[in-house]
């Protein structure tokens, strides 16, 4: 479910939600993950949208290492491979819009995807950053800088970059 089909919804209805239609509008909010609508669910009733969103970081930070890099890599790459195909979530290809990823010319086709290869190459994992938050120009130079960053302060990165997506995701979804 977007935004874009649907009104905001109010808390008090959120809380009430059985399990599927809870993680039915949730899930897609923390990218291909399911699994952490799923379990937040359970801590119901939240008290405000910062609890709610509190309960779904705190699924993934709990998260074995392994289910954490397997969420991490389930994220797209920058108008990447599923850009391409038209397989992104309606937030993704949303947020890529916003900064103008889906129309880059030949060149910065060209280096957004040897950045994209020298980021997983070095990390294991895309490069994520909050798109809606960043120009063309700043994501390109925070790819070139973060490729040669450490793997381990580059995925803590990613994950907090991921708490400020998700955080506008449910802002555009839920009211408080």
């Amino acid at each position: 479910m977007t935004t874009d089909t649907l009104t905001r919804l109010d808390l008090a209805a959120l809380n009430a939600m059985d399990r599927d239609r809870f993680v039915a509008t949730l899930g897609p909010t923390f990218e291909n993950a399911p699994w952490i609508a799923q379990a937040a669910w359970a801590r119901r009733p939240f008290a405000s949208l910062d609890a709610l969103h509190t309960a779904m970081l705190d699924v993934v930070r709990q998260a074995p290492d392994d289910r954490q890099l397997a969420f991490l890599r389930g994220h797209p790459e920058l108008a990447g491979r599923e850009a391409q195909a038209g397989t992104m979530t309606a937030e993704s290809v949303g947020e890529q819009g916003s900064a103008g990823l889906h129309a880059l010319g030949r060149e910065e086709m060209a280096e957004m995807q040897r950045l994209n290869r020298a980021y997983r190459e070095r990390h294991g994992f895309p490069f994520i950053i909050a798109v809606r938050r960043s120009t063309k120009q700043q994501i390109f130079e925070a790819m070139r800088m973060r490729t040669a960053r450490d793997t381990a302060a580059e995925r803590r990165e990613a994950l907090a970059l991921i708490g400020l997506i998700t955080r506008d995701r449910i802002d555009a979804l839920v009211q408080g």
